[in-house]
């Protein structure tokens, strides 16, 4: 599925300013509800994330079509990223290791930030680098069909 790319980029505005508030007031049930937002992003799609509902509706109906489209795979593990980040720091708040929940927090805002200020997304360039290392099934297929040769 292809996705307009500033969709995500909103989407990383929004947590940005969730995540930075997190790191100022603590609150774990903030960054709770940033967890759930996260997930649905990560199982559902993008366009069934909260955020992505925003800017369908809000935004999106504002401004001129993309100029180009982007796949959905990329955002949607770095929605899967942010998952691990935001329960690893939930979990940290939780337990009372308040520096385990304020780092996860921090390096989910810092990633976040990349993509909301500079269009940069971390977890996506994650993808694209474990997608060229460990190719899956198309490389299984290309070797099988070498064997056949």
């Amino acid at each position: 599925m292809q996705i307009d790319p500033r969709g995500p980029r909103f989407s990383a505005l929004i947590t940005t300013v969730v995540l930075a508030v997190v790191l100022i007031t603590g609150s774990v049930w903030l960054l709770a509800v940033q967890a759930v937002v996260f997930a649905v992003g990560s199982v559902f799609g993008l366009r069934y994330s909260p955020y992505g509902v925003l800017y369908r509706r809000l935004i999106r109906p504002r401004l001129g079509p993309p100029g180009e489209l982007e796949p959905e795979a990329p955002p949607r593990f770095a929605q899967t990223v942010g998952l691990v980040f935001a329960v690893v720091g939930v979990a940290g708040y939780t337990a009372g290791l308040t520096w385990l929940g304020a780092a996860a927090t921090a390096a989910a805002l810092a990633a976040a930030f990349l993509n909301a200020a500079f269009g940069f997304c971390l977890g996506c360039e994650m993808y694209l680098i474990i997608r060229r290392i460990w190719p899956g099934r198309q490389a299984l297929v290309l070797a099988d069909a070498d064997k056949e040769v």
